[in-house]
This record gives structure tokens, C-alpha cells and sequence, in this order.
């Protein structure tokens, strides 16, 4: 009985082995030239976003100073 569930472990194995070499083949990469643009736009909107929230900081530590100045 041992045996019989040990082939059919293996036979699951085997068969989700298959499913997932199935799926990479799917799999359809990038060019180049589309990495390159979507890398450049990922590091724009990186620093735009760092700038906006090194601005709202700013002025948030600017507000809270003159309110505790007073």
C-alpha cells in the first residue's frame, strides 16, 4: 500500500512539474528598448515623488516650528 501512494505522489509531482514548465513557456519577456523605458520612468516618478515629499516635510516642520514658537 506504501508503494501505491509513493507512485501516485510521484505521478503528482510529475504532473505539477509539467503545469509549471507549461506556464513558463507562456511567459513572454520585454524587449530591451521597453526595460530601458520602463526603468527610466520607475527612477523619474521615484525622485519626483521623493522631492514632493521632502517639500511637504518642509513645510509641515515649518508649521509645526511657528506653532510652537508662539
Amino acid at each position: 500500500m506504501a508503494e501505491n501512494q509513493n507512485k501516485a505522489g510521484q505521478g503528482r509531482i510529475q504532473k505539477w512539474a509539467e503545469g509549471v514548465k507549461a506556464e513558463f513557456q507562456k511567459i513572454i519577456w520585454p524587449d530591451g528598448t521597453t526595460t530601458s523605458k520602463q526603468t527610466v520612468s520607475t527612477i523619474v516618478i521615484s525622485a519626483i515623488l521623493a522631492l514632493l515629499i521632502v517639500v511637504f516635510d518642509m513645510v509641515i516642520q515649518y508649521g509645526v516650528d511657528f506653532l510652537v514658537s508662539l
